[in-house]
């Protein structure tokens, strides 16, 4: 009974990463780090930048900075969308996906998440102090917010998290079909998330944008740690 028991959980084993050379997520993660720090010197003063001025312009209607553009369903849903980049919904998605890896005894992928998420959750919430930019005030709040705006606080943990779980899961899943699955739809609400903030008036667009930088950035180091750990077990 035991042996049939192992055999229906089988424990984690050292597996090829993702076809993809290791030199090349260093040199991702390395580049989305760099555009963080080039962003959050371009609007250190606070000031907006001209790009963030006329994006954030463009989705209001013309002379109502109250009013968005777009259909009143469509409000409503990015609120919906915005939600799936709080901190609630992330830490729940990450203690579900790594209690997931626990019942499946795939123990070096779930001590990877555990380590990046949490690690990098404590950075992107220091990072804002670095910089200090207040929210913009250009165009109405469509939700309530506090606190400093640089980066996005939103894109940058739903990077982290979303783009981190799917490049480490990824390197445990079957087939290249799964993999691509599991990318895409981390790319997809990591990228919704980030638009959300921008439509409903709470980040600038360069927020948002050093945010993805970041959490990819940092997913991609962590897709290469997983995978050198993965090479150096198997040997």
């Amino acid at each position: 009974m035991q042996t049939m028991i192992d055999r229906a959980v089988p424990a984690e084993e050292p597996r090829e990463a993702p076809p993809a050379p290791p030199v090349l997520w260093i040199a991702l993660g390395l580049a989305g780090l760099v555009g963080v720090a080039l962003l959050a010197r371009l609007v250190a003063g606070g000031a907006p930048l001209a790009w963030d001025r006329a994006i954030m312009l463009a989705l209001r209607v013309p002379g109502d900075p109250a009013q968005p553009i777009g259909p009143r369903w469509l409000h409503a849903a990015l609120i919906d969308v915005t939600a799936l980049g709080s901190g609630t919904v992330l830490t729940l998605v990450v203690a579900g996906t790594i209690g997931l890896l626990l019942v499946r005894r795939l123990w070096l992928t779930a001590a990877l998440i555990a380590a990046a998420t949490i690690s990098g959750s404590i950075i992107a919430a220091q990072a804002k102090y670095w910089v200090g930019r207040p929210r913009p005030e250009l165009v109405d709040h469509l939700v309530q917010v506090t606190g400093l705006s640089f980066p996005s606080g939103h894109a940058t943990n739903s990077a982290l998290v979303y783009l981190t779980l799917a490049g480490l899961v990824a390197q445990v899943a079957d087939g290249r079909a799964v993999r691509s699955y599991i990318f895409a739809i981390a790319t997809l609400l990591t990228g919704s998330i980030g638009v959300s903030r921008v439509y409903l008036g709470v980040h600038w667009p360069s927020d948002v944008l050093a945010g993805w930088c970041a959490g990819t950035g940092w997913a991609a180091l962590w897709w290469w740690l997983g995978a050198t750990l993965r090479r150096s077990l198997a040997r």
